[in-house]
C-alpha cells in the first residue's frame, strides 16, 4: 500500500505556493543579454530557461545580433587600437534555484528538506573580437563549493571556413538535449550515468566542438573529449589519458520533425597507464513540435563498455540501453505564463546498480520573465518512492 506524505507537509507547500502566486508581477530584474539589447527575456526564452529557435541562434553567433547595426552604439569603449574591443560593462548574470522537497520519511528517513539555495550560479558570456567569444558560469550546487562548469572560447569561421569551433569544457549531451535548459527539477537520467569504474558519461568534459551546417539542411557536430569528465587536476594533469574519445551528432528539420543521430566511441581508464575499456554510444533522438502549444522529446542511447571494472582481461562486457521520453504543453502558447510538463526515464543495463525507471509531472508559472515557481510530483519506480517538490528559478 503506498505510503501518503504527511499532511502538515502538504500543508506547508501549498502556502508557499499560494504565497508565491501573490507575489507583485512587475519584478524588474532581467538577465545580461536582455540588459544589453534591451529586450524581454522572452525573446530568446520560453518559458527560462528554455530557448527559442531565436535564441539558439544568438548563442551560435556568439552571443551577438545577426544584424551588426542592432548591436549597442555604445556597446564597447574606442581606446584608438583597432585591435581592441574593450567593453564598457562585463556582461554579468546570476541565476538562483531554490527548493522545498517532501518525501516519505518512514521510507528514507528525510522527510521535508529545505534546499535553500539549491543551486546558484554565476554566468557570464560575450563577444571578444568579431569572430571570438567567450562563456562560463561558476555553480554552488547542492551545497558544495564553488566550481566551474561550462568556460569555453568560440571561433566564428576560423580562417574564412564555415565552421565554428568551440574549446574548453561543455557538455557532451548539448548536442542532443541541454540539460542545463530543462523546465524541470527531473534530469535526463541517461546523460548522466555511469558503468563500473569508468568516469565517462555524456555530462561534463574537455575537449573540442565543431559544428558545421552541411547541405541539404543537416547540422554536423563533432567532439574530440578526453571522456574522463571534470574532477580536480592529479598527478599532475587534468586528464588521465588525451583527446580520444570521439562524438558525432546528425540533425536535420522535416517540418515541424527534427531528427537527429548520436555516435560516440572512446576510452576510459582509471590510472594513467592501466587498464582501459572501451565505451560506445548509438542512438537516434527527436523533436516534435505541434503547433505552439505542444512539444515531444524523444532520446534513446545503446551503450556498451567491454571492460567497465578495469579488470584487463575484457571478461566482463556491459550493456546500458536507455533513453528519456519529455512532452511540453503550454496552454497558452510558449510565450505564456503556464508551462506542464511529463518526463518519464528508463535505463535497463545488464548491471542492476545501474537500472533507472522514475517519471515527473512538473508545473511552472512566470511571475516575471525572469523569475518562475514549479511544482513537481516525482515517483521512482524502483523504490516505490515518491517525492513533491515546490521550487523558485529566478535569473538577473
Amino acid at each position: 500500500m503506498r505510503r501518503q506524505l504527511p499532511l502538515a507537509t502538504v500543508i506547508v507547500t501549498l502556502a508557499v505556493v499560494l504565497t508565491a502566486l501573490a507575489v507583485p508581477e512587475d519584478a524588474a530584474a532581467i538577465p545580461a543579454f536582455a540588459r544589453r539589447y534591451q529586450l524581454s527575456c522572452s525573446t530568446c526564452h520560453a518559458p527560462v530557461p528554455r530557448l527559442k529557435p531565436y535564441g539558439e541562434e544568438f548563442a551560435a553567433r556568439g552571443f551577438r545580433m545577426e544584424d551588426p547595426s542592432q548591436e549597442p552604439p555604445r556597446a564597447t569603449y574606442d581606446v584608438g587600437d583597432p585591435l581592441l574591443k574593450l567593453v564598457r560593462d562585463l556582461p554579468l548574470a546570476v541565476r538562483l534555484d531554490l527548493a522545498v522537497t517532501a518525501e516519505d520519511a518512514e521510507k528514507d528517513g528525510r522527510g521535508t528538506d529545505f534546499g535553500q539555495p539549491w543551486m546558484a550560479k554565476l554566468l557570464s558570456g560575450g563577444p571578444i573580437t568579431e569572430k571570438i567569444s567567450y562563456y562560463f558560469y561558476a555553480v554552488i550546487e547542492d551545497g558544495e563549493s564553488l566550481q566551474l562548469e561550462d568556460a569555453f572560447l568560440s571561433f566564428s569561421s576560423p580562417f574564412g571556413i564555415p565552421i565554428s569551433v568551440s574549446f574548453g569544457q561543455f557538455q557532451v549531451s548539448d548536442t542532443l538535449f541541454t540539460r542545463e535548459l530543462r523546465l524541470e527539477h527531473n534530469d535526463y537520467a541517461i546523460y548522466k550515468t555511469r558503468v563500473g569504474y569508468a568516469p565517462t558519461d555524456l555530462t561534463y568534459d574537455r575537449g573540442f566542438v565543431v559544428e558545421w551546417d552541411a547541405p541539404g539542411g543537416v547540422e554536423v557536430v563533432g567532439q574530440l573529449v578526453t571522456g574522463t569528465g571534470i574532477d580536480k587536476a592529479r598527478y599532475g594533469g587534468f586528464d588521465n589519458g588525451g583527446l580520444e574519445n570521439v562524438a558525432l551528432h546528425l540533425g536535420r528539420e522535416f517540418g515541424p520533425v527534427h531528427l537527429g543521430l548520436f555516435a560516440y566511441r572512446g576510452k576510459a581508464e582509471m590510472h594513467r597507464g592501466g587498464p582501459t575499456s572501451t565505451i560506445t554510444y548509438f542512438g537516434p533522438d527527436v523533436t516534435i513540435g505541434v503547433g505552439e502549444k505542444w512539444e515531444l522529446n524523444l532520446s534513446w542511447l545503446a551503450r556498451r563498455d567491454d571492460d567497465p571494472f578495469f579488470t584487463g582481461r575484457r571478461g566482463r562486457k556491459t550493456a546500458t540501453d536507455g533513453g528519456f521520453a519529455e512532452l511540453h504543453y503550454f496552454p497558452l502558447g510558449q510565450d505564456g505564463r503556464w508551462a506542464l510538463t511529463a518526463l518519464y526515464n528508463y535505463i535497463d543495463s545488464d548491471l542492476v546498480e545501474v537500472r533507472r525507471e522514475n517519471a515527473s509531472l512538473t508545473l511552472t508559472y512566470l511571475l516575471a520573465r525572469n523569475f518562475k515557481v514549479l511544482g513537481e510530483l516525482y515517483h521512482d519506480f524502483e523504490r516505490d518512492d515518491d517525492r513533491l517538490l515546490l521550487g523558485f528559478v529566478t535569473a538577473f
